[in-house]
């Protein structure tokens, strides 16, 4: 099973992205958090921003939207040209229909759920998401604490997606560090999202590194 890093920008120096991102080639995405100040108690990036980010970045982003009302403005990240839209189940009134309006234009749709979230409800539409996302942190800023106890949500996940054969990719986001990330591998996540853990100490590229090497080992 592959291992994906996907550094957060959410972490990185926002008045020089570009040169950040430039610091991460050996990432396999870009997560873009995007923030409304209602779904969550942030305010962030909104579609000029990542429109302007997806010009300069040689790697693909990773968008993920904490925002009220994706079912109408998901499709518009969408359009702007970027690998993955990532929205959220509690926010969103028809999943299956924005999951089908986001790979129509040529996206990867994903599908992300809070901690206090249940995962049952969604299993039977998994073919509908190329991802699914499990909070590990309550969504709306960087820097939080590992929540070990969404391990069984994501092993409902991988039981799952191994039974139905389906190419789901399993992300967890926030809290990722090289010992976190044991843990969300060893209960079936291949895609970690991380933001301190890469940016914030060290060579971001030997942080990368780290955090792949360390999830390869457990992951299954």
């Amino acid at each position: 099973m592959t291992v994906r890093i996907n550094p957060s920008i959410l972490a990185a120096d926002f008045a020089n992205l570009e040169r950040d991102i430039g610091t991460i080639h050996s990432a396999d995405l870009v997560h873009v958090d995007v923030m409304d100040n209602h779904f969550v108690p942030n305010l962030t990036f909104g579609n000029q921003m990542v429109g302007r980010i997806q010009e300069v970045s040689s790697i693909p982003l990773d968008v993920h939207l904490m925002i009220d009302n994706p079912d109408r403005w998901a499709p518009g990240y969408a359009e702007l040209g970027t690998y993955s839209v990532t929205f959220h189940a509690e926010a969103t009134t028809n999943p299956v229909a924005l999951a089908r309006a986001l790979r129509d234009r040529g996206a990867r749709a994903g599908l992300a759920v809070k901690p206090g979230t249940a995962i049952e409800p969604y299993l039977e539409l998994l073919n509908e998401f190329d991802q699914v996302l499990v909070m590990t942190v309550e969504p709306g800023f960087g820097g939080q604490t590992f929540m070990s106890e969404m391990m069984p949500k994501l092993r409902i996940l991988r039981e799952e997606v191994n039974r139905s054969g389906l190419d789901v990719w399993l992300q967890v986001d926030g809290g990722i560090t090289e010992q976190t990330i044991i843990t969300a591998a060893e209960a079936g996540a291949d895609t970690f999202v991380a933001g301190s853990s890469v940016f914030r100490g060290g060579d971001p590229t030997a942080n990368i590194l780290n955090l792949r090497t360390a999830a390869a080992v457990h992951i299954h």
